[in-house]
C-alpha cells in the first residue's frame, strides 16, 4: 500500500484508481495546462499545441494514461466522503472545523517509490474520523464503510443548526423589541 512520507497508510495500492479527470482537463478533452502555463514546459506545449491541445489520456482509448502526463493533478471538490458518504456541512461566519478533510493519495516522489514517475498531486474527500482511520490503522479509501456515530451526530447537529438559522423571525421577536 502507497505510504505518507512519515510512513503512516495512505490507505491505497494505486492512487491512479481514485481519479475521474485532471483539473486541467476541458470538457471538451483539452489541456488547460498546456495553453495557460506551456511557457514553464515549452516542448510539452508545443507538442499539445500540434495536437489541437488535445489530452492524451482524457481519452479512454488514448495512448497515455494519467500517470504518463507530466502535469496531471487530481484535487477533490470536497462535497462528501469518498468512504462513508457524509456530506460537508459547513457553518457561515463560524470557525468550525470542516467535516471533510483533504486527503493526499500519492507521494511517488517523496516516498521513493515511482522512480522516473512524475509526482502528481491527487487528492479525495475524507471525513475527519475516515482519514484518521485510513492513516493510523489498517483501513483503506475504498473499504465499504458506513458514518462514524460521532460524524453523524455532528452533522446533525449542523443541520439542526442550519435550520434554526433558515426559520423565520422578525426582528422584533429576534432582539426583544416589541
Amino acid at each position: 500500500m502507497e505510504k505518507a512520507p512519515g510512513g503512516s497508510s495512505v490507505g491505497v495500492d494505486d492512487p491512479y484508481a481514485h481519479v475521474e479527470r485532471c483539473d486541467h482537463v476541458t470538457d471538451e478533452g483539452k489541456c488547460r495546462w498546456a495553453r495557460e502555463w506551456g511557457h514553464h514546459d515549452p516542448e510539452f506545449a508545443d507538442a499539445r499545441s500540434a495536437d489541437d491541445f488535445r489530452c492524451p489520456a482524457a481519452d479512454p482509448d488514448g495512448e497515455w494514461g494519467w500517470a504518463d502526463c507530466p502535469h496531471f493533478r487530481s484535487t477533490t471538490e470536497g462535497r462528501s466522503c469518498i468512504r462513508c458518504g457524509l456530506d460537508e456541512r459547513r457553518q457561515a461566519h463560524e470557525d468550525t472545523r470542516p467535516l471533510l478533510e483533504e486527503h493526499h493519495l500519492s507521494y511517488a516522489e517523496a516516498s521513493g517509490r515511482g522512480e522516473g514517475r512524475p509526482s502528481h498531486e491527487i487528492t479525495v474527500s475524507l471525513c475527519r474520523w475516515c482519514h484518521a482511520k485510513v492513516h493510523n490503522s489498517w483501513a483503506r479509501v475504498d473499504d465499504d464503510a458506513s458514518p462514524d456515530p460521532e460524524a453523524l451526530a455532528e452533522a446533525e447537529t449542523r443541520k439542526g443548526e442550519e435550520l434554526d438559522e433558515l426559520a423565520f423571525e422578525s426582528a422584533a421577536e429576534r432582539y426583544g423589541d416589541e
